[in-house]
């Protein structure tokens, strides 16, 4: 597993997991579901510094 995300964007993406997370608090339902979803894999992807999707589509943010 090779980094394959900047600082910058794993900056960004645990900002939408907190925002995400929060607005998953006061949703109900599949709604709620959808965003503790959002909120999960935006932190971990965001925390590792790898997301899945990049390497299938050969995109880099991180400079090298």
């Amino acid at each position: 597993m090779q980094v394959n995300e900047g600082t910058a964007d794993r900056v960004i993406r645990v900002i939408v997991a907190v925002i995400a997370g929060f607005l998953a608090l006061s949703a109900s339902g599949a709604g709620a579901a959808i965003l503790w979803l959002v909120a999960v894999i935006a932190l971990v992807t965001g925390v590792v510094g790898f997301c899945p999707l990049y390497r299938v589509f050969g995109i880099s943010t991180c400079k090298r």
